[in-house]
């Protein structure tokens, strides 16, 4: 009986003192209306404020889609260039930049921070900007929504450029994670783990840049910028609540033109993912950029361009 009482104590104290650490709001965050640039937009989309910037009046629209951590500033080299031709969108997607962050009973209507909705929202943008179709180029995350939006609707997306797009990343079936997001403890202390993962862009930037020289103050402060935006930390543990491991089984039945790149020196998306993705996604062709990270957009913007723009004129012509 001793023994008994023992291991309930231990096994109590573990289930219960996960609770006793504070999770108190985070303090000097402010409304992301406050934190907007002069060309910063808005639109409300199932009850999303969604930032926005759009940049020339040309034809096709091209969706920029950012990837994890990052917001529409990770496109700043590249979005005036392509409008020179096209009409670019680049957006927040949901938990990151100034784009607003439902939680708790907000979301039980609709999930932005899942695949679907965010594969949702994007579509509704591109009706929304008044175009039948777009070019959906999606880095990282952003890569996997633009692929799953092509799949849900094909209709709708044009062609695909995916660049160092996270598609077979099983972070989901990692142990850890599902502890972290299926128990009531893991759950609770959910936004010091966002707190402690993005608390220092500086070590997350150095992984995904191959010269980290490059770096600027200016470009950090871009990064930094949405840390200040209220509940951000609560909104990056639901987007990490909300995922699911992708059923790779479905990239061959997705039937645009598409174009796959990637750095030669990416840390995060490893090259040979990227040349999978090339090989099982029918029409796809694969640009390998060097001296490249994993943000090739940033990085190495004339490089991708230069890849880039040839693709993008052969599916206007047809559009």
């Amino acid at each position: 009986m001793k023994v008994l009482l023992i291991v309930v104590s231990l096994v109590s104290l573990l289930l219960l003192t996960p609770f006793l650490i504070p999770v108190n709001d985070l303090e000097d965050t402010v409304d992301p209306l406050f934190l907007a640039d002069r060309d910063s937009m808005f639109v409300e989309i199932n009850n999303i404020s969604i930032h926005y910037k759009i940049f020339g009046e040309g034809s096709p629209l091209i969706i920029l889609l950012h990837g994890f951590g990052a917001s529409a500033f990770s496109w700043r080299e590249v979005m005036e260039p392509l409008s020179e031709e096209f009409t670019v969108v680049a957006f927040d997607r949901p938990g990151f930049g100034l784009t607003s962050r439902p939680i708790g009973e907000e979301l039980k209507a609709f999930n932005p921070y899942s695949l679907e909705g965010q594969v949702e929202l994007t579509a509704l943008l591109i009706q929304y900007f008044g175009f039948e179709k777009a070019i959906l180029i999606g880095n990282s995350a952003g890569g996997l929504t633009a692929l799953e939006t092509a799949l849900k609707y094909p209709d709708k997306v044009l062609g695909l450029v995916l660049v160092d797009a996270a598609i077979y990343n099983a972070d989901a079936d990692d142990f850890l994670f599902r502890l972290l997001t299926s128990t009531p403890q893991g759950r609770y202390l959910g936004p010091l783990v966002s707190r402690a993962f993005l608390g220092n862009s500086r070590d997350l930037l150095d992984l995904a840049w191959y010269d980290a020289d490059k770096l600027t103050p200016d470009i950090l402060e871009g990064y930094e910028k949405p840390l200040k935006v209220e509940n951000w930390d609560r909104a990056l543990w639901e987007l990490t609540l909300a995922r699911k491991a992708y059923d790779c089984s479905k990239i061959p039945m997705i039937s645009v033109p598409s174009l796959v790149i990637t750095g030669d020196n990416d840390k995060i998306v490893p090259v040979e993912d990227s040349v999978r993705l090339a090989k099982e996604l029918p029409l796809a062709q694969l640009s390998i950029i060097q001296n490249t990270g994993h943000l090739p957009h940033e990085e190495s913007p004339g490089e991708f361009l230069g890849i880039v723009m040839p693709f993008l004129r052969s599916l206007a012509t047809t559009n």
